[in-house]
């Protein structure tokens, strides 16, 4: 890391969806899993929802211990006005972004349009968690790439 890197903000990037139960869930642990992997220190994460579920969904839960990733412990929270304003990148899962991005926000918004795994067989939420992976890791690349 140079010198120049070590002292600049940390790129955010907010995992946001309704219920921050399902598809937030599974990007923000696979982004969790690229930190680790990539050795970088210059990057937060935050996931959130704009209404919150009781607990992440069941499909979930079992769809990433699939992969080696638990997320049973997790909770669902709900996503704050300052979070997304000082992200540079907010990551919707297909729902609006029309009630999450603050006016004059100058950060970028990206729609993943998924699926809800929310009561899903278990073929469609590991499709849905292998297309969350492979957007996590090719967001990652492009973050990596464009310093």
């Amino acid at each position: 890391m140079t010198q120049d890197t070590a002292s600049a903000d940390p790129t955010r990037i907010a995992f946001v969806c309704v219920q921050n139960a399902g598809r937030s869930q599974m990007a923000y642990a696979f982004a969790q899993q690229e930190l680790k992997d990539r050795d970088l220190d210059d990057v937060d994460l935050v996931t959130g929802g704009t209404r919150p579920a009781d607990h992440v969904h069941d499909e979930v839960v079992q769809a990433m211990d699939a992969v080696g990733i638990d997320v049973a412990d997790r909770t669902p929270r709900e996503v704050t006005f300052e979070e997304i304003q000082e992200s540079e990148y907010v990551i919707t899962m297909g729902c609006s972004a029309d009630d999450v991005c603050p006016a004059g926000w100058a950060g970028e918004n990206r729609d993943w349009d998924l699926d809800d795994p929310d009561g899903r067989s278990p073929t469609e939420v590991a499709d849905i968690r292998d297309d969350i992976e492979q957007r996590v890791r090719e967001l990652f690349d492009e973050i990596e790439s464009a310093r």
